[in-house]
């Protein structure tokens, strides 16, 4: 059989879209996938101290974290692109005069810019919920040996958004993730160019890959492959114009029935 590899995002494709939890379907497919041959990788905007241990004991070949800044194939760390102090100190600023909620994200840690209320709901749940976990969230950000790999923002007014982007936009890409959150990318990486460096780490063909997700933030890996798979739960309902395939709602079984149409399982 001929081996193929397939990149999940998590929220809404490995999770339920109902309540946040793994389907016992998905994990039973992506371990019988494995039990095959196949690789499975998780491909996902979260960096890899966010990748919670749930998911890693499902049991995968690698991780693609960050949108594509660290990736990690068995076991190995093969590729990890931070930002500097430098950069990070002057998006703090930019952040700080124009009001927004700032999230900051590295493979070590996740942190909040708590100099100022959080004032959008949102920002104030994600906070509440990383406290929840137990996650340790340094707050001395001027400290000099702190950077980030990437961020996302919370805004209230368009203007806001403009403004800051003045200066983000130098370095990062920008993708909209639906009102007013916003995920910060470095230029040059995507979670396409995680799933091309993770193709040639292991000298596989594109054709032979298959990327599954449910959001914009995963149209570059959807609209990078010919193989490429939504979730009948994704948001945009637009998404599922641009791919090959669409499965059912995560909740029901969507990555298992997925998997059996490409021969997987």
């Amino acid at each position: 059989m001929e081996r193929k590899i397939a990149f999940f995002d998590i929220d809404g494709t490995l999770t339920s879209e109902i309540d946040g939890s793994i389907p016992d379907s998905t994990v039973q497919a992506i371990r019988k996938a494995r039990q095959n041959g196949h690789l499975m990788f998780i491909n996902t905007g979260r960096c890899f101290q966010n990748v919670e241990p749930r998911f890693r004991d499902i049991g995968f070949d690698g991780y693609v974290c960050g949108c594509g800044t660290n990736i990690y194939c068995d076991g190995k760390d093969v590729l990890y692109h931070p930002q500097t102090h430098e950069t990070i100190m002057t998006i703090l600023a930019v952040a700080r005069q124009t009001n927004v909620d700032i999230l900051f994200e590295s493979r070590k840690e996740v942190c909040f810019d708590l100099t100022r209320p959080l004032n959008h709901p949102k920002a104030r749940f994600h906070y509440n919920e990383f406290i929840q976990h137990g996650y340790d969230m340094p707050e001395d950000l001027e400290n000099p040996n702190f950077f980030s790999d990437k961020f996302v923002i919370w805004y209230e007014k368009p203007e806001q958004l403009e403004f800051f982007r003045r200066t983000s936009d130098q370095w990062f890409d920008c993708i909209d993730r639906g009102g007013t959150f916003r995920e910060f990318v470095p230029r040059g990486f995507s979670k396409a160019t995680g799933i091309q460096f993770v193709l040639d780490y292991y000298g596989l063909p594109a054709d032979n890959a298959y990327a599954f997700g449910d959001s914009n933030n995963d149209l570059a890996m959807l609209s990078y492959l010919k193989n490429s798979i939504a979730m009948g739960n994704a948001n945009p309902t637009s998404l599922t114009e641009m791919v090959s395939y669409v499965t059912t709602n995560a909740s029901r079984n969507g990555i298992e029935n997925a998997l059996k149409h490409f021969k997987f399982i």
